[in-house]
């Protein structure tokens, strides 16, 4: 079953087209990935998917609706369904950790503060962090950022998370830490989850489904497996990380 399809996506701004027709589907209950090189449009296209920037032409269908035709109400209530872990985590500097992690739930629910407290306890408790509801995101180190900004994303139970470049920065220790947490999520939320990524090797050990973005179009959609055996040299290129080859410098 498909819970997100990008259908003929046409983005430019200015002079620059980004996207370039994007045909592409995101199983639901599933871990994809997208991988490309930086200034491919990965991030615009994950922008699309909440409805924050609008195709020139085509569609993102999200359970079946055109979530680029949506105003006012019914957008919000499309974009309830999805959270968001945002590559810097995006945290609040003024906010402790839990007012940062209530902060979904004290503008767009009715619960009470006791009920919302109790939530962000059992939320953080999920993430691996226990205790931590004082302190200030200037006292986190960079993966406890990760972590808190991923319990904010997951705060109001959606169905889709997303994640933009969700271990940029991190050491390999703690990279490995959160690429463990999101297929933790995907198991024990059972969510759809989506994640841009520039580290191929581990993505080929835990994403369900990869598209690769390159030039604006989706060149490559499959399996981890259909991955490995591609003999596109666009694809075979990127894996292996080599700057030689057909890849055009833009």
């Amino acid at each position: 079953m498909t819970k997100i399809e990008y259908k003929a996506v046409e983005k430019s701004f200015g002079g620059n087209h980004v996207l370039r027709g994007v045909d592409f589907q995101v199983p639901s209950g599933r871990i994809t990935a997208v991988i490309g090189r930086s200034g491919e449009g990965k991030s615009v296209l994950l922008k699309h998917s909440l409805g924050l920037l609008r195709p020139d032409s085509g569609e993102i269908l999200v359970d079946g609706d055109d979530i680029s035709r949506l105003s006012g109400k019914k957008l919000n209530e499309a974009r309830s369904k999805f959270g968001m872990l945002f590559q810097g985590a995006a945290l609040f500097d003024s906010m402790t950790v839990e007012e940062n992690v209530a902060f979904p739930l004290v503008e767009h629910s009715a619960l009470t503060g006791a009920q919302i407290a109790e939530r962000v306890r059992e939320t953080l408790h999920l993430v691996g962090l226990d205790g931590v509801e004082s302190r200030m995101p200037s006292q986190l180190s960079g993966g406890m950022k990760k972590r808190v900004g991923l319990a904010r994303a997951i705060i109001r139970e959606p169905e889709i998370i997303l994640y933009d470049e969700p271990t940029t920065g991190l050491d390999p220790i703690l990279t490995d830490s959160i690429h463990r947490l999101i297929i933790q999520m995907q198991e024990v939320l059972q969510v759809t989850s989506l994640m841009i990524s520039h580290d191929v090797e581990k993505v080929l050990e835990f994403a369900h489904c990869i598209g690769m973005l390159h030039q604006g179009r989706m060149v490559f959609a499959g399996s981890p497996d259909e991955v490995r055996a591609s003999e596109d040299p666009l694809v075979r290129q990127f894996i292996a990380g080599s700057s030689e080859g057909p890849i055009e410098v833009l």
